[in-house]
């Protein structure tokens, strides 16, 4: 039998796969307590999504543990042993604000949650491949020393250094920068994913996310950029710009894109391999271009007003280098650009909203 355990299942990122899984696994085992819920709030929470799943695939089976508690998970892995095949760990606590307020939180889940997961897989299925999720925030805020010029809508990378014209590779440092707390939890989290490939030999691979964003996603003020964007479009809701003159550039892509890398991944994986990935110079806005997005989307003006107060390790540019990844796997591609995702979104939060 072949199973993939998916942590995260009801998030944005996990059930994107379990949609994408269902027809190439015989089971999907998903790990998910909702605690986004505890996270941001009830209207963040992701039970509707695991609502969805439980009664759109067949072979899907919902496990609520918390991925702190190993014992839970060493039960279920025992259960199914050598037959897990994929393990597929997207969830975390994912807000540099909320970090903040608590990090102890923070780290048990991003860090120790991670290596909880590494060591399930160590145990019972060593020859499956593990794929997580990292972030770009593992480079803290040294592409803010980046040689930037300032244009009417955005920031951009100056003309004179060609070496990130096509973005930020995975050689940028991702010591002697301010992460903020949510940051720094992460770097544990990749670092010990990246060791385990290397010092033990299993087939794991990190792929370090800039915007992840879809129709699934509960976006909520402190996390889901694009989709709490348009949510605020839709409804009217006031929306903050947070610093650096809403010209900050973020590349965004789509959680499907995101699960096809994956899934390239898993047919070819290699041991301790780190990726960036993102809507790269395919898919990226300024928060400026992107309200002009929402607003043709939707028809109508946005309710929106601009603080000073950027958030602590935010970047100011970033686009993804996926160069190495196209390299490695020349075979897949972007299916859906900024336009396309967003009207996606729009169309999936009027039902909801």
């Amino acid at each position: 039998m072949n199973i993939a355990v998916i942590t995260g299942s009801a998030g944005l990122i996990g059930s994107e796969a379990v949609g994408f899984f269902s027809d190439k696994f015989d089971l999907i085992l998903g790990v998910d307590n909702d605690m986004r819920q505890y996270f941001f709030g009830k209207n963040a929470s992701t039970d509707w999504n695991r609502q969805r799943l439980e009664s759109s695939y067949k072979n899907y089976i919902h496990h609520a543990l918390d991925i702190r508690n190993q014992s839970e998970l060493d039960k279920l892995f025992s259960q199914y042993g050598k037959d897990i095949k994929l393990v597929l760990h997207t969830a975390a606590q994912p807000s540099h604000d909320w970090a903040a307020k608590e990090p102890f939180t923070d780290f048990t889940v991003n860090a120790n949650g991670t290596l909880n997961m590494l060591e399930m897989t160590r145990k019972y299925c060593d020859e499956a491949v593990f794929v997580f999720t990292s972030t770009n925030k593992v480079y803290g805020d040294t592409p803010n020393f980046l040689p930037l010029v300032e244009l009417e809508n955005r920031w951009e990378i100056s003309e004179d250094h060609a070496y990130f014209k096509n973005g930020i590779d995975e050689h940028m440092t991702i010591d002697q920068s301010t992460h903020s707390v949510f940051g720094a939890s992460k770097v544990a989290a990749d670092i010990l994913v990246q060791e385990y490939g290397r010092y033990f030999g299993l087939k794991t691979g990190v792929f370090r996310g800039g915007c992840l964003t879809g129709p699934n996603h509960s976006g909520t003020q402190l996390h889901g950029f694009l989709s709490y964007l348009m949510k605020c479009a839709i409804t009217g809701e006031h929306y903050t710009i947070f610093g650096y003159k809403g010209k900050q550039v973020r590349d965004n892509i789509h959680s499907y894109d995101l699960i096809n890398m994956f899934w390239h991944f898993y047919q070819a994986p290699r041991q301790g391999e780190v990726y960036n990935a993102g809507g790269g110079r395919f898919a990226n806005c300024s928060m400026k271009e992107a309200i002009l997005v929402c607003e043709e989307i939707t028809g109508k003006k946005m309710n929106y007003s601009y603080s000073e107060n950027s958030r602590v390790g935010d970047h100011i540019w970033y686009i993804s280098d996926l160069t190495k990844f196209k390299n490695h796997y020349p075979g897949w591609n972007y299916k859906y650009d900024l336009t396309t995702t967003l009207e996606e979104i729009f169309n999936g939060l009027k039902s909801r909203v």
